[in-house]
């Protein structure tokens, strides 16, 4: 069966080549901004394109649950990396809007407070902290059942994140609706009373 040989395939696939793999866009996009290949606002694109990997590897890390539920593909011990990967992409993303973009402390405390996309976006990211805190082994056997209560938290950072997009998007563009589209309709698939009704 095909998702036999995906898992198969899977099985032999490293970790450290999902990080080599997950990272090299981040690499080659700081090239063309050093280079001039991000058009006359460098800056901007750099933060969008850095956001928007961010979002694709969240909404990455729902799609490995439903992909094994229903349809037998088992990539959950990739899920770690995923969300790990997930937030760096964040804090590239909010370090060049801190340090690059707006660079004055007042100035960002005011977005964060004044302007409604930055501060669900800012949500999304401290959300994101105690994720990226506990992803490790240590943490698992230490909180036990509420390791994966904490873990859903996922769920409002993958919401908040599309929000954000969405928000920050200059007037009406189809793509970000899109982000938002697949994310609630994974999380439509991982609810518990469909899972049920599909096991009938």
């Amino acid at each position: 069966m095909v998702q036999d040989r995906i898992n198969v395939l899977a099985r032999r696939v490293p970790v450290w080549a999902v990080w080599l793999l997950a990272l090299a866009p981040a690499v080659w996009t700081f090239y063309l901004g050093l280079t001039g290949g991000l058009g006359a606002e460098p800056i901007k694109a750099l933060e969008r394109e850095l956001g928007e990997i961010a979002l694709q590897l969240v909404i990455l890390g729902l799609c490995i649950t439903p992909l094994r539920r229903h349809l037998g593909v088992n990539l959950i011990r990739f899920r770690r990396a995923v969300g790990l990967l997930a937030f760096s992409y964040v804090c590239l993303h909010l370090l060049v809007w801190l340090v690059l973009d707006v660079q004055i402390l007042a100035q960002i405390w005011a977005d964060i407070v004044k302007r409604p996309y930055v501060t669900v976006g800012f949500s999304a990211f401290l959300l994101m902290i105690p994720l990226a805190l506990t992803s490790n082994d240590l943490s698992l056997r230490r909180l036990g059942p509420r390791w994966r209560q904490l873990h859903k938290l996922t769920y409002g950072v993958a919401v908040l994140g599309a929000v954000h997009f969405i928000w920050l998007s200059k007037g009406f563009q189809i793509e970000p609706l899109i982000y938002l589209a697949v994310i609630l309709g994974l999380l439509v698939l991982r609810w518990r009373p469909l899972a049920r009704i599909r096991s009938a």
